[in-house]
């Protein structure tokens, strides 16, 4: 196992050459509490950007918690599209987050990420270049990607198949309702993570 970012970085660029096979859109067709869970640990591409996945949490259909709970309609209708797809959204009327649809109804939120590629074009974008500043947090990823209103339900997302560490769970964080479900993963130790799992 990679001992430390910098030990990543340096192997996401060693690999940069060979050829990567993402994950098929049909992976993320279930639920999304297991897509949320499996993500962990994989490789991000969003064109010349790349991060590792440290952070999710799962929304499903029948979630009280959930932007598609109630059933489809206008600002939710990436949801119901095809899985693979982002589903993006802005919280807040201020910050872009950027999801992964899965089964319909279903959507994983990313929340924190390890950048590994295009650090100096998210440092712009974000105005700082401390690496744990770039993408952890939602908010934070939306403006290191550079996202808005068009990349809902756009194809624009490619995970690869990464080597993971121990997964924590924890309940989701910034809602009201359903607090209870522990659908809120992350890779132990991490030090991307938005904010700690209790009792890590």
């Amino acid at each position: 196992m990679l001992s430390d970012a910098g030990d990543r970085r340096r192997a996401f660029v060693q690999s940069a050459g060979r050829a990567l096979t993402p994950f098929p859109h049909a992976w993320f067709d279930r639920p999304a509490p297991d897509v949320a869970r499996d993500l962990i640990g994989s490789r991000l591409e969003v064109g010349p950007l790349a991060a590792r996945v440290v952070e999710t949490e799962a929304y499903t259909s029948d979630d009280p918690a959930s932007h598609s709970f109630g059933g489809p309609r206008p600002r939710n209708r990436a949801m119901f599209g095809p899985a693979g797809l982002a589903y993006v959204y802005r919280s807040y009327g201020i910050h872009w987050c950027l999801n992964v649809v899965c089964r319909s109804g279903d959507a994983v939120l990313l929340r924190a990420l390890e950048p590994l590629a295009g650090l100096e074009v998210m440092a712009r974008r974000r105005g700082t270049e401390a690496p744990r500043a770039l993408c952890s947090g939602p908010g934070k990823i939306g403006q290191a990607f550079g996202l808005d209103a068009a990349a809902d339900g756009a194809d624009i997302l490619r995970f690869h198949p990464a080597p993971r560490g121990p997964v924590v769970t924890g309940p989701r964080i910034g809602i009201t309702r359903a607090t209870d479900r522990p659908w809120r993963f992350g890779s132990e130790g991490s030090a991307f993570l938005s904010r700690r799992f209790p009792g890590t």
